[in-house]
């Protein structure tokens, strides 16, 4: 009977910005619905040129046609595969759109303006230096401006110093708004998760509740009858087969309970126990685990390496047609590990055995935590133990305690 209780998976928590990789701005779900603002405001200002006064350079216009369909382009870019620093060059691109724009059309058209498309795209969707970029980028572009239609120099400070401040501003509002955000995400997240632990609690008690009045008393009775029957005169067989029942009921007690208290014991899909559990489960057949006491903080990270280290090495010694398999972790003064399975061909030769075994017996002995092999009837066991923490935290109470005493 396996004792395998799922432990809850803990959904990540994605962050809601797009500076965890480098093409999310351009390949994420929803880039229509994000690019597309954008992209019209775009094309409105490329057609608004068509208005008088018109076109004062020519050139610059053909340059932001080119920029804007490079602009265009560059979402179909395989953006996972590129450097992570590359996505800038996008609104670094848009930026000279705007200047191209801006000349073709004159200082005085009123479309200057379009200079903000690539700064409000950079605050909204890339890395906080990347939007710096992006200001230093638009400053220059206002001191070319000026230097290529001879403002007075008072004029170039003044737009320097305007611009880069409403640069500044909108950068820093908007990424403290992502944060926050971001923050306020990861905090609902948690409160999710804790409600649907607390809901998990409040499943466990009630099952623990229904199976202790429905199940398990029902077998402690079982097995008192069985008990008393034994007091009675039997033949040897009978006997056997009565006291061998009434383990079986003990075992089934101790499993029942393991169920309901083990289940969620942490919560975490992390602890030692879901750690034991997914490497057992890629087994076959599948053994029998086993836990007692509180161990999924009974060992220090490194030695629950250790631990899952030579469990593998453990399980991989078990011969493919072993009848039964079993894995046994009881913490008590130390955190015992005993796995034991039996063969049809029963235990191996005592020279079969300390071959097969020598080199976990070598492993483990590097470590300093002793291996002990030995033969049982109808198959093999090996047991070793390593230290618990100093403090390992405190076991559920009602996860300490059995119907019957085994």
């Amino acid at each position: 009977m396996e004792s395998q209780s799922k432990s809850a998976i803990r959904p990540g928590i994605t962050r809601p910005d797009s500076v965890g990789a480098a093409h999310s701005p351009f390949s994420r779900p929803g880039l229509l619905a994000r690019v597309g603002p954008f992209a019209l405001v775009a094309v409105a200002a490329e057609a608004s040129l068509v208005l008088p006064p018109g076109t004062r350079v020519s050139t610059a216009l053909i340059v932001s046609l080119v920029l804007l369909a490079v602009i265009a382009l560059a979402f179909l870019l395989p953006w996972g595969r590129l450097p992570a620093w590359t996505p800038v060059l996008v609104p670094l691109t848009c930026t000279g759109w705007a200047l191209a724009l801006t000349l073709a059309a004159g200082t005085v058209s009123g479309i200057g303006l379009v200079v903000l498309i690539p700064l409000i795209w950079s605050v909204l969707f890339h890395r906080p230096w990347e939007s710096a970029c992006v200001v230093a980028a638009i400053v220059a572009a206002e001191i070319f401006m000026s230097v290529t239609q001879s403002v007075p120099d008072a004029v170039t400070a003044r737009r320097v110093v305007l611009w880069a401040a409403l640069g500044a501003l909108l950068a820093v509002s908007t990424h403290g708004l992502r944060d926050r955000i971001r923050r306020s995400q990861q905090e609902t997240a948690q409160l999710q998760e804790r409600l649907r632990e607390l809901s998990i609690i409040e499943d466990r008690d009630r099952l623990a509740a229904a199976l202790q009045t429905s199940v398990v008393q029902r077998i402690f009775a079982a097995g008192l009858k069985l008990q008393g029957v034994l007091t009675l005169p039997l033949g040897e067989k009978a006997r056997d087969e009565l006291e061998s029942s009434v383990t079986d009921l003990d075992d089934i007690i101790r499993l029942i309970r393991q169920a309901i208290f083990g289940l969620e014991n942490r919560l975490n899909g992390d602890g030692l126990r879901q750690r034991v559990l997914q490497l057992c489960t890629g087994l076959s057949p599948v053994p029998e685990i086993t836990f007692s006491g509180p161990v999924d903080n009974a060992l220090s990270a490194d030695a629950s390496d250790q631990l899952l280290d030579m469990l593998q090495k453990a399980t991989g010694l078990i011969e493919p047609d072993a009848a039964h398999t079993w894995v046994d972790l009881r913490s008590g003064d130390d955190l015992f590990v005993v796995v034991t399975w039996t063969s049809p061909g029963g235990p191996p030769a005592d020279g079969r055995l300390e071959r097969d075994f020598s080199p976990l017996r070598d492993c483990a002995g590097q470590a300093g935590i002793a291996v002990e092999v030995e033969p049982i009837q109808g198959g093999t066991r090996l047991t070793w133990s390593l230290p618990l923490c100093v403090s390992p935290p405190l076991a559920d109470p009602r996860g300490s305690s059995s119907p019957v005493d085994n």
